[in-house]
């Protein structure tokens, strides 16, 4: 088992009135075979948390730590953390014009591992996870993302998922802009990395749509950069009935 650790995390970026702080103090831990749901209202700190794992250079981590098995992941660059088995799944997926996808995916897979994986095995099975999430066979010949619709973006996120094999998966509001059918099938290849029981994932979002079907062990809210409950299952259930407002409120009266 594999443990992503995150302690008393503060995090600011720079903004033209001054240095903005973020983060205000998260506690967090993840074990693979764990899903973790971080929900919370716009601006509440979730997708601040996911770059800063990442490794994104505009957040400035003040005081706190993040280790994967007691290594410091903040001091590594962001292609160490891949290569630790760190996985970002990104709420606006790039496009990157001149790559084309079967390129990128080899190469990916080469960099995390050290070495090729072997062709007819990998042509194999980056041929069956396309198949899995309804991914036209054409789509191995474009260019990464380009033209590609949002819902396409969010399948080919989940495919880097499964044929990476990361230990821990960070999905950031991946079911944003889905339909019903596109949530079911991207929802289902995440299910299938989390069954392996080697990965870890943190799955954030604003909805409980997708928690219908990836079930969380655990759900953490944000507010205002910190946690402000936690709990199973049902506290998604609540959070679907009662909506944010009463931690707005709870913020109002501490302020």
């Amino acid at each position: 088992m594999s443990t992503l650790e995150i302690k008393d995390l503060h995090v600011s970026i720079e903004t033209e009135q001054g240095t903005k702080p973020i983060l205000k103090g998260v506690d967090l831990t993840v074990n693979t075979g764990e899903t973790h749901a971080i929900m919370g209202p716009n601006g509440s700190g979730k997708s601040t948390l996911a770059s800063t794992i990442a490794g994104h250079p505009r957040y400035i981590v003040e005081r706190g730590s993040i280790t994967l098995d007691g290594e410091d992941v903040l001091a590594m660059t962001v292609d160490e953390r891949a290569r630790a088995g760190l996985f970002l799944a990104m709420q606006y997926p790039v496009e990157v014009p001149g790559v084309t996808m079967t390129n990128f995916l080899r190469s990916a897979k080469t960099a995390l591992d050290g070495e090729a994986p072997k062709l007819r095995t990998w042509t194999k099975d980056v041929k069956s996870a396309m198949s899995q999430l309804r991914i036209e066979e054409d789509f191995a010949s474009r260019n990464v993302n380009e033209g590609f619709s949002g819902g396409e973006k969010k399948r080919i996120e989940i495919l880097q998922m499964e044929l990476f094999k990361p230990r821990f998966a960070v999905l950031d509001e991946t079911d944003s802009g889905l339909d019903v059918d596109a949530l079911k099938v991207v929802s289902e290849g995440v299910n299938r990395a989390q069954d392996t029981g080697t990965m870890g994932t943190m799955l954030i979002t604003h909805y409980t749509r997708i928690l219908r079907h990836i079930k969380p062990d655990f759900v953490h809210v944000f507010v205002d950069g910190r946690i402000a409950e936690e709990g199973g299952p049902e506290l998604a259930d609540r959070l679907e009935e009662e909506g944010y407002d009463r931690f707005a409120a709870t913020e109002t009266a501490t302020a």
